[in-house]
């Protein structure tokens, strides 16, 4: 009986560590062939058999990269693009949610559900609207048309995500700001805001996430070598006749690392952000 108790209790512990172990190599394996393939020559990563370490370590893509002034600005746009998109997402998300949060008032469910119905419908479907809306407004091949595009699709969650974690907020805090002869305003930039610092990381890093990542529009909206973004920059190398492998694996990389470090940096801020907030007091 103890041997059968003991095999019916390990069974599962096993199977979830044989699972976790599995996805951890599909996750991870595909990051460390794309390091380690931008390290090789062309001529090497098209060698057969495929080999995963590079028998000559070389750099050249990489130097290559940042060499190149219209590559290097690729970069600047994605960093230019995602900071302000992410900060005006953020301003934006933090006063509607406090709203949303602290005040009752007509058709706020009505907008609740609208908010929520936008995360609903793909992306792609908005492509041309969007795209004549932008050619009338005469802003193609802009920053803001970039921006602005952005903030359509952050906006939405990063409210909802604002909203939750403001929920858990106990409103004795913006009470005693009232009670002081502060105002509302006061309360939610000098007691609120500070004491929501995992809940706005959260929605920092998924904002920049979502604007750094983005291919489509910034591929559709701009025309501009000047005002093209790291996303549409790996996919330039893929040219007509051939493909720069390793210089694609590297500007990968490259373009990998600020969103590695960001959320290694702001971790223990997120996780706390997207648990406080998926929890209604």
């Amino acid at each position: 009986m103890a041997k059968r108790s003991f095999k019916s209790s390990a069974l599962p512990t096993i199977l979830t560590y044989l699972g976790l172990a599995i996805g951890l190599v599909f996750s991870t394996f595909p990051i460390v062939w794309m390091f380690f393939s931008s390290l090789k020559s062309n001529t090497e990563i098209f060698a057969l058999p495929p080999r995963l370490l590079p028998d000559d370590f070389t750099v050249a893509a990489y130097l290559t990269i940042f060499n190149d002034p219209v590559k290097v600005r690729f970069f600047i746009n994605s960093y230019f693009v995602a900071g302000v998109v992410t900060c005006l997402t953020l301003v934006v998300a933090i006063v509607t949610a406090y709203g949303f949060s602290r005040y009752q008032f007509r058709f706020k469910n009505t907008l609740n559900i609208f908010i929520i119905s936008t995360q609903t419908v793909p992306p792609i479907t908005l492509l041309i609207p969007y795209f004549g809306m932008v050619v009338a407004f005469r802003i193609f091949d802009t920053y803001l048309a970039l921006i602005l595009t952005y903030m359509v699709f952050t906006l939405p969650y990063a409210v909802l995500l604002m909203t939750g974690y403001l929920n858990t907020l106990p409103k004795e805090l913006d009470e005693a700001v009232l009670v002081d002869g502060g105002s509302s305003w006061t309360a939610l930039w000098r007691v609120i805001v500070p004491v929501s610092i995992p809940g706005i990381v959260a929605t920092a890093v998924y904002t920049f996430l979502l604007a750094w990542n983005e291919f489509l529009f910034a591929l559709t909206l701009t025309k501009s070598m000047d005002l093209r973004t790291v996303p549409i920059g790996i996919q330039l190398l893929m040219g007509q006749h051939a493909f720069e492998w390793n210089e694609m694996m590297a500007m990968s990389v490259l373009g990998s690392l600020p969103l590695l470090v960001l959320y290694l940096v702001a971790q223990r801020y997120f996780l706390a952000g997207m648990t406080a907030g998926s929890v209604k007091s």
